[in-house]
């Protein structure tokens, strides 16, 4: 992936193409090449813009979804961005709807995919093995329907993390905190038009999550994807794009091309 990398003050982002901006939160164990897909797609009609959240960075008293969120926040009114469509992956999903719920008034539509915030799986009770190569490689492709989309650089990525001793103490911190905010009570409160694409042999956010995400957020439609996983933007981007596009297109206003 070779889009360029922006800094403006803490804030490293990619930013691509012009219109309305399409937001895109990754996940915990995620980075920008989770979306290469969709900013190839989306950015011949919209500002894809995807900021590279500090999961490492934070203080441990902020290291949560709460301050994920205040870090998603600044970034907004730095770059005084409105009209948004908000999308997150995972724990992406569960910043973005801590954001919608805080911050309202700039999000035009909310989409998650595999998101926490009622129910997820983690890594296992022997999360994590420090220095076990195919324990983290077996965890990496439970990922995804497909074990192959588990790419060696990807399995690489999730142990470098997973072998620093600070890095893996704020993974749990995160982790403990998507799991005691639970947002099932909050969830009717949303406005927006709300988008739920989900992997239906996901593993960490079961499809029943997306079901009970569907029942509790009054505007939302739900769509499942057969032979997918936790991150269908990954796994299956052309069908992902597809029902991203019927969907931001009833409610973006999208330049007539030629």
């Amino acid at each position: 992936m070779n889009y360029e990398i922006k800094q403006v003050d803490k804030f490293r982002f990619i930013e691509e193409g012009e219109g309305e901006i399409l937001l895109l939160l990754h996940g915990l164990f995620g980075a920008m090449s989770n979306f290469e897909h969709l900013i190839g797609h989306f950015s011949k009609n919209f500002k894809v813009v995807v900021p590279i959240l500090p999961l490492f960075d934070l203080d441990i008293f902020h290291t949560s979804v709460g301050g994920l969120e205040k870090f998603v926040q600044k970034f907004i009114e730095t770059r005084g961005y409105h009209n948004i469509h908000l999308l997150g992956n995972s724990l992406g999903g569960h910043v973005a709807l801590v954001h919608v719920l805080k911050h309202p008034e700039h999000i035009k539509t909310l989409t998650l995919t595999g998101s926490s915030g009622l129910f997820e799986n983690g890594m296992g009770d022997s999360y994590p093995k420090r220095g076990d190569y195919e324990y983290i490689k077996k965890k990496t492709q439970l990922t995804f329907y497909d074990p192959e989309v588990a790419t060696k650089e990807l399995v690489n990525e999730v142990f470098e993390i997973t072998n620093n001793r600070l890095k893996v103490i704020k993974i749990i911190a995160l982790a403990k905190s998507a799991i005691r905010n639970n947002l099932g009570e909050e969830l009717n409160q949303i406005k927006q038009p709300t988008l739920l694409i989900w992997g239906n042999n996901d593993t960490i956010t079961p499809p029943f999550v997306g079901k009970e995400f569907n029942k509790l957020i009054p505007n939302s439609e739900l769509h499942f994807i057969d032979k997918c996983g936790h991150a269908p933007m990954m796994e299956v981007p052309g069908e992902f794009n597809v029902i991203l596009d019927g969907f931001l297109k009833k409610y973006a206003s999208i330049p007539v091309t030629q």
